[in-house]
């Protein structure tokens, strides 16, 4: 599988900001989707969900069936997509105001699912698209047109959240380390049960103060841990500005049955390898 089954062959020019890290990221979605196929996963088997944002126009640079959904909605989007056909190896794109603000419930619940979803969540720490309202995630004083002040309450900490949501694979990355995000979504997408990759990016317009934490990443030894390892792991770093290290890698993973597994009805679909319009009435 090269790349170019992958590309989308448009008149229109990618509309991402020159330079920003969204380009990264769809490499790093294409080189994990390429090595999952070579691995024995068909591209037809792919589907994908965005959201509203700019992680959103990933879904004209991918040649995958999809669905842009509403606001804050892929997740629930995905999920009908899997009860549909339990087979489909299913990614959601969100961003950190799309999914941790209108899409909150459906994050939480998600993890107490356990759809066999892979959820990547592209956080800059502010709505980019619409110039830069602070998120969920955005630090605490950051200052845009909405909150001329400050913003003057702690940032969110998703990691922590999707740990206590019981989620089965809570992963961290740097957009600009494509090799390595690669290397994580690709054990995403091999993993049974709701996996979500938290994808650290910049923005080079809006936010720009939480731009260039390289220095601070480190990447975790990658071995197995409870949760109570991985909670305290997940506090390291709070969001704000400052001298925290901020780890990335795999903070855990469980095997638990599936939502797929558990409805005998999808799992009939699975061990038969069709959805149900293939079903003998």
């Amino acid at each position: 599988m090269s790349e170019k089954k992958l590309r989308v062959d448009t008149a229109n020019p990618i509309t991402w900001c020159p330079g920003c890290t969204n380009f990264e990221i769809l490499k790093s979605v294409k080189l994990a989707i390429n090595n999952s196929i070579k691995k024995g996963e068909k591209l037809t088997n792919f589907a994908m969900v965005t959201g509203i944002g700019c992680h959103g126009k990933i879904i004209d640079y991918m040649n995958i069936s999809g669905i842009c959904s509403l606001h804050g909605r892929p997740l629930p989007t995905a999920l009908g997509m899997k009860i549909g056909n339990p087979n489909l190896k299913v990614l959601v794109f969100e961003g950190d105001g799309d999914v941790y603000a209108e899409g909150i419930s459906h994050f939480i619940h998600a993890g107490k699912f356990n759809s066999d979803i892979t959820l990547l969540v592209h956080d800059n720490q502010s709505f980019s698209l619409t110039t830069g309202q602070s998120t969920p995630t955005s630090q605490k004083g950051y200052k845009s047109k909405a909150e001329p002040l400050g913003k003057f309450e702690s940032p969110l900490n998703p990691i922590k959240l999707a740990l206590a949501s019981n989620a089965t694979f809570v992963a961290r990355t740097n957009a600009r380390n494509f090799e390595f995000t690669a290397e994580i979504i690709e054990k995403a997408i091999k993993h049974k049960g709701f996996s979500f990759v938290e994808i650290i990016q910049d923005c080079i317009v809006f936010n720009k103060d939480i731009n260039n934490r390289d220095k601070k990443m480190y990447k975790l030894p990658n071995k197995k841990r409870t949760k109570l390892e991985a909670m305290k792991l997940a506090e390291i770093y709070d969001y704000n500005l400052g001298k925290a290290k901020i780890p990335l890698g795999i903070f855990y993973e469980e095997k638990r049955k599936t939502l797929e597994e558990l409805w005998p009805q999808l799992h009939n679909l699975q061990k038969k390898k069709i959805n149900w319009k293939q079903m003998k009435k």
